[in-house]
């Protein structure tokens, strides 16, 4: 290869790694020379070999894979996907994603990286300046924190994405049976201490103690996914993923006329990639509601592995069942008592005049340790106040129990 052929392929590789950083893959200074080094030493000639030593030193975890991939078909020339990337530019309807395009998605992001720099630029500069522009009224990011998820528009539902991608649920520590050695405490070491006594030689030792071990209890979440929870449930796969990879012991199943455990899917953590595989796993997505059903799948296939040491659960759905309730009580009465704590967040909350009319709530609603709304940002900031050490204790309010009657 002559002097000025790899000055280009130089060129061109520093490129694709620029585009790949702004993409959001850890793509340095260091891992570019060393890119150029195994170029250099497998040559040109043979794409997989190019293909393969590119790869083997600018991704580190295997969900870097996906981006990786569509980034070097994309900027090494390929036709098809180049079309597939302008269409993505366009406006589009949320809806549901065809099953080969969702276990290969074309993130936005890859998108805005191909964008060149001055359009990045000129796009950056129209946000500050509508930014400065709206200084002296009230603050875009508050007014999206309180507003309706069903309500936003397109840009709106970005942002709100961002936000929602930082929110974690803190999840407070409680006591287990299993203890730990401790400076001070209520129980004594035995052991510990008859062995300090006897390698004293007689002399007074003091007593050693052990105090229990405190760890956060497993959180299962039954997510809605029905037609009428349809946008505010792809808003909450975000907060879900979110969750389940800031701490462990966290399992999501979703459910519509069927139940669908997506927390292998979840555990990704790229987010496009997770909520694409998620697509693909979900056959029944925006379809009916079978709550009494799912939750009877879930008690007989799934409590007993979920829900043992305490597990809290989060249930999410509006509560409007196909099958009028049938057999929900139960269902709902069995969970309610192998969990810890069942935390209902209902979108239809954020209406003043809320009844608890259709039968599915009523069938549901005695069982529930707290009843909270989710329709916003600001609802899921809230939730985190029912995480408190306080609210931990088993007991349902007295509120709650009166309300229930009342709407029955």
């Amino acid at each position: 290869m002559d002097t000025v052929a790899r000055e280009r392929l130089a060129e061109n590789v520093m490129h694709f790694a620029r585009v790949l950083r702004t993409a959001g893959l850890p793509v340095g200074p260091a891992k570019v020379i060393a890119a150029l080094d195994a170029v250099e030493a497998v040559g040109v000639e043979n794409r997989e070999d190019f293909r393969a030593a590119l790869e083997s030193v600018l991704i580190e975890r295997h969900e870097q894979q996906v981006l990786f991939d569509q980034a070097f078909e994309l900027f090494w020339r390929n036709p098809r996907l180049l079309e597939r990337m302008m269409q993505l530019l366009l406006p589009k309807i949320y809806g549901r994603m065809p099953r080969d395009q969702a276990e290969a998605p074309l993130p936005a992001r890859l998108a805005e990286a191909m964008m060149p720099a001055r359009e990045r630029a000129e796009a950056g500069a129209e946000e500050q300046e509508v930014e400065l522009d709206a200084a002296l009224s009230f603050s875009p990011r508050e007014v999206l924190q309180c507003k309706d998820f069903e309500s936003m528009s397109v840009d709106e539902l970005a942002q709100v994405k961002a936000m929602i991608a930082r929110l974690r649920l803190p999840l407070p520590d409680l006591p287990t049976r299993r203890t730990r050695p401790a400076d001070r405490g209520f129980e004594v070491d035995l052991r510990a201490s008859m062995r300090a006594t006897a390698s004293g030689r007689g002399a007074v030792a003091p007593l050693a103690w052990r105090e229990r071990r405190r760890r956060h209890p497993p959180l299962v979440v039954l997510c809605d996914i029905s037609g009428s929870m349809d946008r505010y449930s792809r808003m909450l796969l975000l907060f879900l993923h979110a969750i389940t990879n800031d701490r462990d012991r966290v399992h999501v199943l979703l459910f519509g006329t069927r139940l669908t455990n997506i927390t292998r899917h979840l555990k990704q953590r790229d987010v496009d990639v997770a909520i694409a595989r998620v697509s693909a796993a979900v056959s029944d997505w925006a379809g009916g509601t079978r709550i009494g059903a799912c939750l009877s799948e879930f008690n007989r296939r799934w409590s007993r592995r979920l829900l043992a040491q305490g597990a809290i659960v989060l249930l999410i759905s509006d509560g409007l069942d196909s099958d009028v309730g049938d057999g929900l009580a139960h269902e709902m009465e069995r969970l309610s008592k192998s969990c810890r704590r069942l935390i209902w967040l209902n979108p239809l909350l954020r209406y003043a005049g809320f009844e608890a009319r259709p039968a599915g709530i009523r069938a549901m609603l005695p069982y529930v340790d707290e009843f909270l709304p989710v329709h916003n940002l600001e609802s899921l900031k809230q939730l985190a106040q029912a995480f408190s050490q306080r609210a931990m204790a088993r007991g349902r309010g007295s509120a709650l129990l009166k309300g229930a009657a009342s709407w029955r």
